[in-house]
């Protein structure tokens, strides 16, 4: 049981969702289902960029003013976003002041066309890493894998920046490319039935 807990519902969990409400409604209602979605899928890796070095849960917080310093994640607005933007961005308490993960969330902006333009959506991009379905996954969760090296090093090939192999990983769990709830979480099986139904855009 170290890997669950139980709240007051009664109800299993991934332990690692405990911290507080917000972070126990983000594990039900977000982490692992499938998205097709190009803006969202920017901003997961755009944030998990940020969370680099720090917590998601420290993110999660500041994920509202992210959303809205940042275009809503738009990517076709930040990348024109020019030097007075970062500047902007750096005065900005709400969100995480770094210059190089801002300049890269602008950089990226513009590769994020560029790949629009190729593959006619990042969703189709990124579904294209989705790895065969591991039925023991959510008990020996790894930080990367070979599918997120892959997706890493193609990225960095492109232009892309702060995005490792372990910022892919853990981009390819909340985006729903694998599904790493614990066997007998609650949520394992309703991520599972909507990844079952979810047609991956190519």
């Amino acid at each position: 049981m170290a890997d669950l807990f139980e709240n007051e519902d009664g109800i299993r969990r991934c332990a690692w969702c405990a911290r507080d409400p917000e972070y126990i409604r983000y594990h039900d209602e977000e982490w692992g289902f499938p998205v097709s979605d190009d803006r969202r899928l920017f901003e997961k890796i755009s944030l998990e960029g940020f969370q680099s070095g720090l917590s998601w849960w420290t993110i999660l917080q500041k994920r509202p003013r992210f959303r809205e310093v940042f275009a809503q994640f738009d990517y076709h607005q930040i990348a024109d976003f020019g030097d007075a933007d970062v500047e902007r961005l750096l005065e900005d308490a709400g969100i995480v002041r770094h210059r190089g993960k801002i300049v890269a969330v602008i950089n990226n902006a513009a590769r994020a066309i560029e790949m629009e333009q190729e593959f006619g959506s990042l969703a189709a991009y990124f579904w294209s890493y989705e790895p065969p379905r591991d039925p023991d996954s959510g008990l020996d969760i790894p930080t990367q894998t070979e599918t997120s090296k892959r997706l890493s090093k193609d990225l960095k090939k492109r232009g892309w920046k702060f995005v490792g192999p372990t910022t892919c990983y853990a981009f390819m769990q909340a985006m729903g490319l694998v599904n790493d709830h614990h066997p007998d979480c609650a949520s394992r099986e309703a991520v599972e039935n909507a990844r079952v139904g979810f047609v991956p855009p190519r």
